[in-house]
């Protein structure tokens, strides 16, 4: 379900959302490209949400919502996290101004779920863009992740989790952490009385420097070295169509040798342009 809001222009909402290829959306400073799909084989819906918001006239906000497998309303939450950041950017602001209104957005978002939609959490990964800089906001174990054009990590966001920590500490090495058993718990979501919002530094962007947001049916599946090597070069639109594809390639093999685990998979990438 695609939503427009109304007197928002450019402004997309994915909800529940079947895609069959990624769709592009051109941004005033870079080109932004989302895909969503829900897991094969069930008849639930998509549990995760995404949407690419403009505003104050050339910046840009990306969000992915993954909806809680193991809650009752996953979807809802998800739903609820995004469409309140849809509608809480003001048309102009400095960056306080502007930080201030998502802060409030995902504490109104987290009160609401805890309130009205019972059982319900979601994780949250957010970015917030403006001209050549941008910031990260994460609550949970999506993903985060910006590579510039020859492959270097520069930022790679810590999962709200025992095993992203037990990761970010040197006691698990990324590849161990994909085959663990306890990778699937997290410790902080979006509809918990503890939320806790991971607030980024800023970060400038170099020209054809690449930001990936994804639900963890992309990091589940595929190695961090496979996802920035995909990512960092060639045409934005061909790069996650690769990574989805091997993704879902993955999760209808379980038993080979890649990690491989059937999930609601939701991505979306921005590359900066002059």
């Amino acid at each position: 379900m695609k939503e427009m809001i109304e007197g928002e222009p450019g402004l997309e909402v994915l909800l529940e959302e079947d895609m069959i290829e990624p769709r592009v959306s051109r941004l005033a400073h870079g080109t932004a490209v989302v895909f969503t799909k829900p897991r094969n084989g069930i008849e639930s819906p998509n549990q995760d949400a995404a949407a690419i918001i403009p505003f104050a006239g050339s910046d840009a906000l990306l969000v992915v919502a993954d909806g809680m497998g193991g809650t009752r309303n996953g979807a809802k939450a998800a739903v609820a996290a995004v469409n309140h950041l849809a509608k809480c950017l003001p048309d102009k602001g400095d960056d306080i101004q502007i930080r201030t209104a998502i802060l409030d957005a995902i504490e109104a978002a987290n009160t609401h779920i805890l309130e009205s939609i019972p059982d319900g959490g979601t994780t949250l990964a957010i970015v917030e863009i403006r001209g050549s800089g941008i910031r990260p906001y994460h609550i949970g174990d999506s993903s985060i992740v910006v590579t510039g054009q020859r492959g270097k990590l520069k930022l790679n966001a810590v999962a709200h989790s025992p095993v992203g920590f037990a990761v970010e500490a040197g006691f698990l090495d990324e590849d161990e952490a994909l085959y663990h058993g306890a990778r699937h718990i997290i410790s902080n979501a979006v509809g918990l009385a503890g939320m806790r919002i991971e607030l980024g530094a800023p970060l400038q962007l170099a020209r054809r420097d690449t930001v990936l947001l994804a639900s963890d049916g992309l990091s589940d599946n595929l190695f961090l070295d496979e996802i920035i090597e995909i990512i960092r070069k060639g045409p934005l639109d061909k790069a996650v169509a690769s990574l989805a594809t091997l993704a879902r390639e993955r999760m209808a093999s379980p038993h080979g040798e890649n990690p491989a685990k059937p999930d609601d998979l939701t991505i979306i990438a921005y590359r900066r342009e002059e």
